[in-house]
């Protein structure tokens, strides 16, 4: 069974899609939500065994299963998980419910279509964060593409065409970038390598030392492009605030949750130990735009007066911070990242449910619309308050853990970095609490607002999963971080080993230097 548990799970939301697609029609509404969501709970009991059988004194891939695809190129299907992924694949499924069940009002139009397009998001995301073989790790990346263009597109607001559009165009652009990339590495390990045609990361990983500095430059900097546009990295980030305030509701909880993970998590599991010296070589760019991404993203926020989009800007400063954490390159900064990608997906996307709640009441996101809710909607506004408190990153929740980390593993790295986190981690604060108290505190004025009902027991059951996430984590990390720990360990070893005798030779040139001109009697 355990062969087969990753294939299942990947590919039993799109045998749903199909069977929607096949066997019910477009009136049968009520009987299509009943079984999209089944489907993503069975998924989701299916994920439970990787949580509970992981070994977590493993480094390497678990519950394998490799089978010949196009053995004339060497390309293979084969998916695995280790402790990089595992929980980007719990979280998935665990999102992939939540986003369903909050589409149950929010959506009134064509929902056959809607909910095939969220399996097949799911087996996307799925299939992304468990193959092993890059050149299938590519078609699942793609595969994500189209269903999102669609849900932007179709069930999104009022400008959703030109949101979709440019959301296509930007991840399409960095696509072809990185597939540039993975065909370098692919002859370059015809080359350098065994000589035997593969994309098996497992062997490129031994390759990717082996590759001059220049051409790990080249190769770095185009799957640079497309995985910082999926971020989104400062300045390649200008997609996901159109993106996310166009998205309907469950869109922007599936972006902010498991989407743009993809691109940080492109960044760990392929750009740090395939190219290692060029990972070294270009962690101050690197650093800087993370850092200015921080910042950035955090004054913007600042300004919004829109609550969703404000919530858009804020992913650009927290996922700055992780890919800070990433270009740290030491233990704690990527085991950091790493948590704070599962936290980012928790909390902001608790926050998208949160708009979406009360955008479906009120449909308007202006801040100023809205004050004194707290009175009017207490259920509401106290898990609003724990979001925007794990958001920020208060000790007891989940954000405060991740934090930490990156900010010891920056500290490590270098005091200015820490320095310029620190800045965005109290921007952050500001801009968070100024929201809450514009929303939530002051006199109930508005009569629209009087108006307002509390979360109802269906809202409170897909918020109740986020709420809880935030408080484990942040009260009992460890089962999270062990899970992660071997892996990022063996990650962070492999980039720092292949960097070593570069960084050796250049030490050496002035002990030969020195020996050259005493021989001379200088």
């Amino acid at each position: 069974m355990e062969n087969y548990l990753l294939t299942l799970i990947t590919f039993i939301p799109l045998a749903g899609a199909v069977i929607v697609m096949l066997f019910f029609k477009k009136e049968q509404t009520v009987a299509i939500k009943s079984f999209a969501t089944a489907v993503t709970i069975v998924d989701f009991l299916l994920s439970i065994p990787l949580w509970t059988r992981f070994d977590t004194s493993e480094a390497g891939f678990q519950f394998v299963q490799k089978v010949s695809w196009i053995p004339t190129i060497g390309v293979s299907y084969f998916v695995g998980v280790d402790g990089i992924s595992v929980l980007l694949v719990l979280l998935t499924t665990i999102t992939m419910i939540v986003s369903t069940v909050c589409s149950f009002s929010a959506i009134v139009d064509r929902e056959k279509e809607y909910y095939v397009c969220l399996l097949l998001m799911s087996t996307g995301m799925l299939g992304t964060f468990m193959a092993v073989d890059i050149f299938l790790f590519y078609v699942f990346f793609e595969i994500t593409l189209v269903p999102m263009y669609f849900l932007i597109g179709i069930w999104g607001g009022s400008r959703k065409l030109y949101a979709a559009i440019k959301f296509f165009l930007y991840t399409l652009f960095g696509s072809v970038l990185m597939l540039l990339g993975i065909l370098a590495l692919y002859f370059v390990n015809l080359k350098l390598g065994t000589g035997t045609p593969t994309f098996d990361l497992t062997e490129l990983y031994a390759v990717g030392p082996k590759i001059p500095i220049g051409l790990q430059s080249w190769i770095f900097l185009a799957f640079f492009v497309g995985f910082a546009i999926k971020v989104p990295m400062f300045p390649f980030h200008t997609w996901l605030p159109d993106a996310h305030v166009e998205a309907p509701t469950a869109g922007s909880v599936i972006l902010a949750g498991i989407l743009l993970k993809m691109g940080t998590y492109g960044f760990v599991r392929f750009v740090l130990p395939l190219l290692p010296q060029a990972s070294q070589l270009f962690v101050p760019f690197m650093v800087l735009l993370s850092i200015i991404g921080i910042i950035y993203g955090a004054l913007v926020a600042m300004a919004q007066t829109d609550v969703k989009k404000l919530v858009a800007y804020s992913s650009v400063s927290h996922l700055g911070f992780v890919m800070l954490g990433v270009f740290a390159l030491n233990q704690q900064g990527v085991l950091g990242g790493q948590l704070q990608m599962i936290n980012h997906g928790i909390s902001t996307g608790a926050l998208f449910l949160l708009v979406g709640i009360i955008y479906e009441r009120r449909h308007t996101r202006q801040i100023s619309d809205f004050g004194g809710l707290s009175t009017q909607v207490p259920i509401y506004s106290t898990i609003f308050a724990v979001t925007m408190l794990s958001s920020i990153g208060l000790p007891g929740l989940n954000g405060f853990v991740g934090e930490f980390l990156i900010l010891v593993g920056a500290f490590k790295a270098s005091y200015v970095y820490a320095a310029f986190a620190v800045i965005g981690i109290v921007l952050g604060a500001a801009y968070m609490l100024w929201l809450f108290q514009r929303m939530f505190f002051g006199t109930l004025d508005n009569p629209e607002n009087q108006k307002l009902t509390d979360c109802n027991t269906r809202e409170i059951l897909y918020l109740l999963p986020m709420v809880v996430l935030m408080f484990w984590i942040g009260l009992y990390p460890r089962p999270f971080l062990a899970r992660m720990e071997v892996s990022v360990g063996k990650v962070v070893k492999m980039v720092n080993v292949a960097a070593a005798p570069q960084n050796n030779k250049a030490a050496s040139l002035p002990v030969e230097l020195r020996s050259r001109l005493k021989a001379k009697n200088f």
